[in-house]
């Protein structure tokens, strides 16, 4: 098989990458083939199936997620302090 180097790589990216390799417990090679895949494939997908795929992806890190959070305060008080710390998103004129 071929390989590539990929230089300068922004440092967030890269911890981006590592972060999420981790958690899909792949190695950085592997996973950096797989977004690639997928992002080549998406581009001839149609957009409602590449749409559906990234949800699977996100349900499935869900999952992974699900009840490893601890906390002491009632879940209606975290889920207000959530919502209270989002922001409002970038301003767009219609």
């Amino acid at each position: 098989m071929a390989s590539i180097t990929i230089k300068n790589i922004p440092d967030r990216l890269l911890a981006r990458l590592r972060e999420q390799a981790a958690m899909e417990q792949r190695s950085m090679n592997k996973e950096i083939i797989r977004l690639l895949d997928i992002g080549l494939s998406a581009k001839r997908a149609h957009p409602m199936e590449y749409r559906r795929g990234l949800a699977e992806t996100q349900a499935a890190a869900w999952s992974r997620l699900c009840g490893r959070w601890v906390s002491d305060t009632p879940v209606e008080d975290e889920v207000a302090a959530i919502y209270s710390a989002r922001s409002g998103g970038r301003k767009v004129e219609m």
